[in-house]
């Protein structure tokens, strides 16, 4: 076991999740029209309460860090996290700005749209990466995200990035929303250890589809380290190193597929894990599937997950 506090601080992106459900998303729901739900439920989402809780349930030792409001909205952010024992001394409460709000609006097949209020993450920015410099020395790896949700993050990516790598952490990075642009995560990419985008967001920054130029884009701008692309149900292509591929497979929910919220989060917490246990990249990219697997089970993004032992029995051998 490392002598550091922490395996992983996960920064950015905390949200309070209003998830309602079901929403007929192929059919406008019409002006002044009622329709019936099931009892609306307040939960957490974003990178910080997703991945976070994910890897604490995987056994990992995890710090948030981020911006919420001083608000009810906030304390329930923290009082979930705390529940889950995970540290919550780099989460600061911004005087002004309201705690990141999504309601996530939930079909019966499971997908949803989301109605965000990006609120206090919006000021998070280098002086916050600086301010936590304590922090990013006490844990093994740091992940960021979400990259295009960031907008006072993203125009000094680099400088940002570089400040918690300067603290001896792995560097991971996580998108949202559409990704951001490839003019403000190419100076970034040479401080970056792992960074796997969704096809959809890697089409955005690079104007490709095929994964593997894709991939080869990344490397052409400076990205040495681990890198990807979530495929959806095609599963997952990895690259440990320039030329080198690994195809991760889905791996099979096991039960009904409730929601797909919080999916491409639990992959990586499942992936983080897996590398930071010394864990064959193909294993811990089978573990994240398999993390992602547990958690279309649950309503909510946390509901499904499962400990190391449950997870790595879903995933099978190896």
């Amino acid at each position: 076991m490392s002598s550091l506090d922490f395996d992983c601080i996960v920064c950015g992106t905390c949200v309070a999740d209003i998830l309602v459900r079901p929403v007929p998303l192929t059919e406008p729901v019409g002006g002044g029209r009622l329709f019936h739900v099931e009892p609306i439920e307040a939960t957490t989402g974003g990178i910080v309460c997703n991945t976070g809780i994910a890897m604490r349930r995987l056994g990992m030792r995890v710090a948030a860090a981020g911006l919420v409001g001083a608000d009810p909205w906030g304390d329930l952010v923290r009082a979930r996290l705390a529940e889950e024992g995970i540290d919550t001394t780099a989460l600061e409460s911004h005087p002004s700005r309201a705690t990141s709000t999504t309601a996530v609006l939930i079909d019966p097949s499971g997908e949803r749209s989301f109605a965000h209020h990006v609120g206090a993450p919006a000021a998070l920015d280098l002086d916050f990466f600086r301010r936590a410099a304590s922090h990013w020395s006490r844990s093994r790896a740091a992940l960021v995200g979400y990259l295009g949700l960031l907008p006072a993050v993203e125009p000094v990516l680099a400088q940002s990035l570089a400040t918690v790598r300067a603290g001896g952490c792995l560097v991971a990075l996580e998108t949202g929303g559409s990704g951001g642009t490839l003019a403000e995560l190419v100076p970034a990419l040479p401080h970056i250890d792992l960074y796997v985008p969704s096809l959809d967001e890697a089409v955005h920054q690079t104007a490709l589809r095929d994964p593997r130029e894709i991939v080869a884009c990344y490397r052409s701008h400076g990205a040495a380290g681990i890198v990807g692309v979530k495929l959806g149900t095609q599963g997952i292509l990895l690259s440990p190193a320039a030329g080198a591929f690994i195809d991760i497979p889905c791996v099979p929910a096991p039960g009904p597929v409730a929601d797909t919220t919080g999916a491409g989060d639990s992959f990586l917490a499942g992936l983080l894990t897996g590398i930071l246990r010394g864990m064959p990249l193909r294993a811990a990219g089978i573990l994240g599937a398999a993390t992602a697997a547990c958690c279309v089970t649950g309503r909510g993004a946390i509901a499904g997950l499962r400990s190391l032992e449950e997870t790595l029995a879903v995933a099978g051998p190896t």
